[in-house]
Formats: C-alpha cells, structure tokens, sequence
C-alpha cells in the first residue's frame, strides 16, 4: 500500500517506460490541477494534500492490468477532473486515449491540460457518452462514473473479446460485481495500491447472458 505522497512520486518513477519527461508531464498536471481547482470543483480540495497517491498513482496503478502495446485506442469514460485519463496519455504519449467527457467547464480543462502537456495523441471527446460513435478499443477505463451493470449497458458497444475493462470501484467493486448477472464476463477484482479497501474490476467482456 503507498501512503505518502514520496512513496507515490518513487512507484510512478520506477514503472516501465517512465522518463523525467514524463514525470514532468505529471508535476506540471498536478501544478495546472492544484490552480484550475481553485476556480472549479474538479477533485475535493482535502484530496490535494495527498494528490499523487489520491489522483496520480490511483490512476497509473491501473497500467499494470492493461496491455503493453495497445492496437487500438484507451477509452476513458467521464474523465472529469483528468483521472485516468491524462494520467494514462502523459505515461503513454505513445498511445491513442480518449476521454469522454459532456461537462463545457470539464471539456475546457481537459482540454487546455492535453494541449499544455503536449499530448498529440490524446482527444478530448466533448459528448454524452450516447452520442459518441462505436468504435472498437483496446481497454475501457471509467472512475465513479456510473454503477457496473449501468456502465456495461452504456460501453459495451465499444468492447471486442480482447477489450480490456479497468474500473476502479472503490468499496463496492466486490460488490458490484457479485450482483452481475445478465453479462457473460470474466471480471475480477484487484486490490488498489491506494486505498486498503478499494477494488478494480478488472477483465474482459463475452457480452449479454442469453434468455
């Protein structure tokens, strides 16, 4: 379990793949975070006190769970505040993530951390997640963004057989997930690094249960 925000800054550093530019990309997101939310709600101001192990690492855990190389896109669903998903493209700038968002105040931040990082292969998806075109994509992300079988209602249109789902759930995910039943999937749950109570549902998806 990390608990301090060293330990979180010493995880993030010693992951695959991670440079001082990308450690950069991150001081600078926390930097750009700790401003805008003086001016808009975008993460509880006491979170901020602990903003690497709460935000950062919460968020980056979840690479460990997803593929090294990704054929296709990360969709990041009601990304908010920026979590996961200007975590996961300011480790991976390699990587084509799309975060969905419908909020103009969240859509503007969102917007204006990407360009301010320089994450070319980033977009910001400005829509209800309705309104967002079906595409197939590598690994579904969402962060309290609606329950489980809600958001497999919404999302499931985007996922393939190898699609891989990484839902931080917090106190419920075990929960959650045992109340699943109309969905053929093989989910399970991970214990989060941040939180000693927290789960992610992690796994992929075969589809509905037929009747």
């Amino acid at each position: 379990m990390i608990a301090d925000e060293n330990a979180a800054r010493e995880w993030v550093r010693a992951l695959p793949g991670v440079d001082d530019a990308a450690m950069a990309r991150l001081e600078l997101l926390v930097e750009l975070l700790i401003d805008e939310n003086s001016r808009q709600n975008l993460v509880s101001a006491a979170s901020l006190e602990s903003v690497w192990v709460r935000h950062i690492v919460d968020s980056a855990q979840l690479l460990a769970y997803a593929p090294e190389v990704l054929p296709g896109p990360w969709l990041d669903l009601g990304t908010g505040a920026g979590f996961p998903g200007l975590v996961i493209a300011a480790l991976r700038p390699q990587a084509e993530v799309l975060m969905v968002e419908s909020r103009a105040r969240r859509i503007a931040w969102l917007e204006r951390a990407r360009l301010a990082m320089g994450l070319d292969r980033a977009q910001v998806i400005g829509l209800r997640l309705e309104m967002v075109e079906t595409r197939p994509v590598s690994v579904i992300s969402a962060r309290a963004f609606a329950p489980l079988d809600k958001l497999l209602g919404l999302s499931a249109r985007f996922s393939t057989a190898h699609t891989r789902w990484l839902l931080p759930k917090g106190q419920s995910a075990g929960q959650e997930l045992s109340q699943l039943r109309k969905w053929q999937h093989m989910f399970h749950v991970e214990q989060s690094l941040t939180d000693p109570q927290a789960g992610i549902v992690v796994g992929t998806l075969a589809g509905m249960t037929k009747r």
